[in-house]
């Protein structure tokens, strides 16, 4: 990333007390599935902090955002809702955990980019579930400002499961799958205008 590419990624915000803040870096913000990318190696260009926790729900994620907030990020890279699923909330509910989460960030920061990717495939009786949580994801990006990164194409198999190649286990993502996931993340990250 050039000098001039750096200096754009890094854009004044305001403090609680009106004082000019300088939003820094690139947050990844979820559960496992963030927490275990090895994003700074992926992004060498980039000031990375990775905010994914183990376990985490969409509820989870809003609890904790306090600290994203008083992390100033410039840009927030958001993927949640799988332990939703696993607790068995209904689409309705992952959905509107999302939105929670975009619509406080937006408030809360408003001069921060916003990424959010869909929710990655699970096991094939799960594809519906995760795909009309997807439409509803994708519809409301907008709204708040949100780009919207749509990972399925590159990770779904015709089945509506997680690729093989990229997964041991049909939720967590090995290194070839998160090889795959920065590489649909790169040119956003990285070239912002394409």
């Amino acid at each position: 990333m050039t000098d001039a590419a750096t200096t754009d990624a890094t854009t004044a915000a305001t403090t609680d007390q009106g004082e000019p803040r300088e939003l820094a870096g690139v947050l990844f913000l979820g559960d496992s599935l963030t927490e275990h990318g090895s994003w700074a190696e992926a992004f060498p260009d980039l000031q990375v902090v990775n905010s994914g926790r183990s376990g985490d729900t969409t509820t989870d994620v809003l609890e904790r955002l306090d600290e994203v907030v008083q992390a100033a990020p410039a840009a927030v890279v958001l993927m949640a809702g799988t332990n939703d699923l696993h607790r068995r909330a209904t689409v309705e509910q992952v959905v509107r955990g999302l939105e929670n989460i975009l619509a406080t960030l937006h408030r809360e920061l408003p001069a921060t980019r916003l990424i959010v990717q869909s929710v990655l495939p699970r096991e094939p009786e799960r594809a519906e579930f995760v795909h009309q949580t997807n439409i509803h994801l994708r519809q409301f990006a907008p709204t708040v400002k949100a780009e919207y990164l749509d990972l399925w194409p590159e990770f779904a198999d015709d089945d509506g499961a997680l690729k093989t190649e990229y997964t041991d286990d049909r939720l967590h993502l090995n290194a070839a799958g998160y090889s795959a996931w920065a590489d649909q993340l790169r040119p956003l990250l990285l070239d912002p205008t394409e």
